[in-house]
């Protein structure tokens, strides 16, 4: 058996991220990129998560900041991304990013470029049809939908404040983002 040179890279991810707790890991162009977790970022997941969960079929389930190898060059964390619960229930190190139907980023400081750009690109040459980009920093969510090679083709900048309906093949999803925290001190 050969070990592929992104299963070398994977295994050498994992032994990062338990010698830097606190920071998510991820491979971007070929490098290994760490982020710093702040408390707003994990905050946000986890309101988006328990608002979420509930208006999904039960044939669906999220993981969150697991890897999601796209090629040698990019493997993401998404913070979370909707997948078959089957595949979530056999609780792997790494998904592939054909499972995934709807992919959340929840933007820091250090993965401006990545979130908004690189995954843009990224998500929407897999094929992944629906792409959240919360922003903490800004008060901000864009929805990217209808995927193609070079990014999304629908794309909405809305402020946090109110509910926020979209559309998925999953269903429509409603999300208050008046409860999502905003950074008072990052207001970019």
């Amino acid at each position: 058996m050969t070990v592929s040179d992104s299963d070398r890279l994977h295994s050498q991810l994992a032994r990062y991220e338990d010698m830097f707790p606190g920071y998510r890991m991820e491979i971007v162009e070929g490098n290994i990129v760490m982020s710093p977790l702040r408390p707003f970022h994990n905050e946000t997941i986890m309101r988006l998560w328990t608002q979420l969960e509930p208006q999904l079929a039960p044939e669906w389930g999220f993981i969150s900041d697991v890897a999601i190898p796209f090629s040698g060059d990019y493997e993401f964390c998404p913070d979370l991304a909707v997948i078959p619960e089957t595949e979530k229930n056999r609780n792997l190190t790494s998904y592939s990013p054909d499972l995934v139907e709807l992919a959340i980023e929840v933007v820091s400081p250090s993965s401006v470029r990545n979130d908004y750009e690189v995954k843009n690109k990224q998500y929407a040459g897999r094929g992944i049809p629906n792409y959240l980009i919360f922003d903490p920093r800004t008060g901000h969510v864009v929805t990217l939908w209808n995927p193609g090679p070079d990014g999304y083709q629908g794309r909405d900048k809305l402020p946090y404040g109110g509910k926020l309906a979209v559309e998925t093949q999953l269903g429509r999803l409603t999300i208050d983002t008046s409860r999502l925290p905003v950074d008072p001190d990052d207001r970019a």
